[in-house]
């Protein structure tokens, strides 16, 4: 029986829904954050800090801001739970009572869990009093969370913290499946309409006024321009149920006869229908006139919206607003206000520009990836939170088949959007092909029919009468001309990898005509494949005939098996030597699938020598892609010459993918546990656990993002990522708790189809 572990906790010291405050909001995406991509070792609870009333029924504990015993006591209770490993405050004055909160020191003091702060407003040359309370603060954590280089330089040199316990993380921003304005605005209605919009808990801190007095001159150029005015209220500033500053806008709306240029959206909106908004705006309007605002939600989320930006000038936006994303303007400045809106009017080509830089600025600080940076500042001061496991995200096929026409799965994504002119090829195809094949055995869901058939179709399309494969194809279904000019083995390779994937389903229930199909194909590719030369080539193509061994046992696939093998294992004693146990002179791509090809080769003939190299070899791709406890990808940026210093950056996910298919067959072939861990650690490359701490997979998409380069990440989804991506986390989940690999005994020659069949 597995033993039950009890869940860490940590506790979050916070407003919450459904208080309307931007902090309590804050505190709700991150929590979501971090118990979506953490949920299975820690649970996140609220001490919630109320101003009137009661606390929300599911919020653990109750923090009253004004009751000054309640601090002490509420401590005490949270130190008699030996679960709770860590108290996150997000610390603003404001929240708590007393001189500059300092109510809050009474918590500090009874506490004896390590505290972490999110300091949401810093405010520089503060006086005497201000200074040495948030020294005193500060003096009881050694990780203090700000959202702007800004605000962590103003810590060091205002108040003289120690910069070693400041950690920069931006505001999170969620993710949204990206899509052009004209396509958002359809949903709402606005097709015909310029939008400008503005959202958030209204205030006069927001200087909405100065949108508005902007509007006539640009009404004057544009007349079917229309400025949302998105959000409620602040509570705090309607008195006596009279809601003074929106009266005020709307009768300055009449005054200036704008009624039909304005619209007030007087709700609270949920995430979804602001983003949807956000999307269909044209430009936004960042009016703000507080010069000592640390940071804005609001900002952060249009940019990721892809929104381009005109905005006041407060440490946020001097910060994040390049003029590759928007245009920077005085407080209240209304001249300058119109002036750069109209600019952007007029300029559509300027706006698509900016909107994608806003997009991809943005997309590092989605609250996946804050949710990381703010584990790993907590297992710093923490030491119970280091044995912390990763939640599997969902397994979403959403994007393969959102790139699948009629014809195949299309090669590149703008972005999210499926890039028609990009036309086809046969690599992704067959990847497709194997990726739709796994969900089928996994999930059973008939209705991955159509789409092997349409990547089966496309096979049979890439075939030749003499049994080879094209490559490209284009968005009209001709075949293009480079193919007569480029080296197609490894196309041709991967097809037969797919085409012996699909024959192993030939006991499932699939229909008729894909296996038929399949036989047909692959009986033709067969004639050549004795003629490959390219290792890769002879990997994949030794992967699809162990495949149809397993369906159809046949002494001429063995041979032909053994044969190809060979070829592998004469490249190994011509470039092997000391301390480069390899099969050529320099690691690539793909690379993994060689080993890999020798251990099936061994499954199906028995041969010592070939388990030999097999393991020489994958113990050696190991020992320099595993690197001081984190999977390391080879770099596609000049590869890793043998005798050299290898490059950095670069990498590619279809390496993961690969690496750990080879990894999931050593380890059930030799029950050697090291594998599994290497396993598991490359899929945690697609979650966040590489050099930029960034996830790789797009959880709304179900997509996957092209590569990871030094200081960035290629956002666009193409076909071979995300099919790379599924095919990962397809397998990842044959580990879970339903899967049944872990029962899985050692893989014997002989037990090739049971082995298939079980895994």
């Amino acid at each position: 029986m597995k033993t039950l572990t009890t869940k860490s906790k940590i506790v979050f010291l916070s407003t919450y829904p459904p208080t309307q405050c931007g902090i309590a909001t804050f505190t709700e995406d991150t929590i979501n954050a971090i118990s979506k991509a953490y949920g299975k070792s820690i649970d996140c609870e609220i001490c919630e800090i109320t101003f009137k009333g009661q606390a929300n029924p599911n919020s653990t504990y109750h923090l009253p801001s004004k009751d000054k015993d309640a601090y002490t006591e509420i401590a005490a209770k949270i130190n008699k739970d030996s679960a709770v490993k860590l108290v996150h405050i997000q610390y603003e004055f404001g929240l708590f009572g007393g001189q500059y909160g300092d109510y809050l020191l009474d918590f500090l003091d009874e506490i004896k869990k390590p505290i972490a702060y999110t300091f949401h407003s810093v405010i520089a040359k503060p006086n005497k009093e201000l200074k040495a309370i948030v020294q005193l603060v500060s003096s009881f954590s050694q990780a203090i969370f700000v959202m702007t280089n800004q605000s962590k330089k103003i810590l060091v040199e205002d108040y003289a913290i120690n910069e070693k316990h400041i950690y920069y993380v931006p505001h999170g921003t969620h993710l949204v499946n990206y899509e052009n304005t004209q396509k958002a605005k359809k949903k709402l209605l606005l097709e015909n309409r310029l939008i400008l919009s503005t959202f958030g808990l209204l205030g006069e801190g927001k200087s909405i006024e100065t949108g508005l007095m902007a509007l006539p001159k640009i009404v004057e150029k544009f007349p079917n321009v229309l400025y949302l005015i998105l959000g409620k209220t602040h509570p705090n500033t309607i008195i006596d149920n009279l809601d003074l500053y929106r009266n005020s806008l709307e009768d300055l709306v009449i005054n200036l006869n704008l009624e039909n240029n304005v619209r007030f959206v007087n709700e609270y909106l949920e995430v979804n229908q602001l983003l949807d908004y956000l999307k269909a705006t044209d430009i936004y309007l960042f009016t703000s006139k507080d010069s000592n605002q640390a940071v804005s939600g609001t900002f952060s989320y249009a940019m990721s919206c892809s929104c381009p930006i005109v905005a006041s000038k407060i440490p946020h936006t001097l910060e994040s607003l390049t003029s590759d994303i928007g245009i920077l303007v005085d407080i209240k400045n209304v001249d300058q206000f119109a002036v750069a809106t109209l600019k952007l009017l007029a300029d559509s080509g300027l706006r698509e520009h900016m909107a994608l830089n806003a997009y991809a600025n943005t997309t590092q600080t989605s609250w996946e990836n804050t949710a990381i940076k703010h584990i790993k500042a907590y297992q710093n001061i923490c030491k119970d939170l280091n044995d912390i496991k990763y939640s599997y995200p969902k397994i979403k096929m959403d994007h393969q088949k959102a790139m699948t026409t009629d014809i195949g799965m299309l090669q590149f994504c703008r972005i999210s959007e499926p890039d028609f002119d990009s036309g086809y090829t046969l690599d992704d195809n067959a990847r497709a092909l194997i990726t739709i094949c796994k969900h089928f055995q996994l999930t059973g869901d008939r209705s991955d029919f159509a789409y092997m058939k349409t990547y089966m179709n496309f096979i049979e399309r890439c075939q030749m009468p003499n049994g080879k494969f094209i490559n490209y194809v284009d968005q009209h279904n001709h075949i293009e001309p480079r193919n007569s000019s480029e080296n197609l083995e490894d196309s041709n390779g991967r097809a037969i990898w797919a085409l012996g994937h699909l024959l192993t389903l030939s006991e499932k229930s699939l229909p008729y005509s894909l296996i038929y199909k399949a036989h047909l194909c692959m009986n033709m590719a067969l004639s050549c494949a004795a003629n490959l030369h390219s290792p890769r080539a002879i990997g994949f193509t030794i992967k699809g005939l162990f495949y149809l061994y397993s369906a159809i046992p046949s002494q001429l696939v063995a041979q032909l098996i053994d044969d190809l093998s060979q070829k592998l294992t004469s490249n190994y004693s011509t470039c092997s030597s000391t301390n480069w146990n390899w099969f050529e002179d320099k690691l690539t791509y793909a690379n993994s699938i060689l080993p890999e090809a020798l251990l099936l080769s061994f499954l199906v003939t028995g041969k010592k020598s070939t388990k030999r190299i097999a393991l020489e070899t994958m113990d050696f791709l190991i020992s320099k892609m595993f690197v001081e406890g984190k999977f390391k990808i080879i770099s596609n940026k000049g590869w890793h010459q043998k005798g050299a210093i290898p490059y950095q950056y670069g990498e590619q996910p279809i390496e993961a993918c690969y690496m750990m298919h080879a990894l999931d067959l050593f380890y059930k072939s030799f029950e050697v546990s090291i594998y599994k861990t290497y396993m598991k650690l490359a899929f945690e490359w697609f979650l966040g656990n590489n050099h930029l701490n960034q996830i790789m997979y797009n959880p709304i998409t179900g997509g996957c993002y092209d590569g990871l380069e030094k200081e960035n990440v290629n956002l666009n989804q193409g076909a071979e990522s995300t099919v790379c991506y599924l095919s990962a986390r397809l397998l990842i989940e044959t580990y879970s708790s339903k899967g049944r690999s872990l029962e899985l005994g050692k893989i014997k020659k002989g037990e090739v189809k049971s082995f298939l069949y079980n895994s």
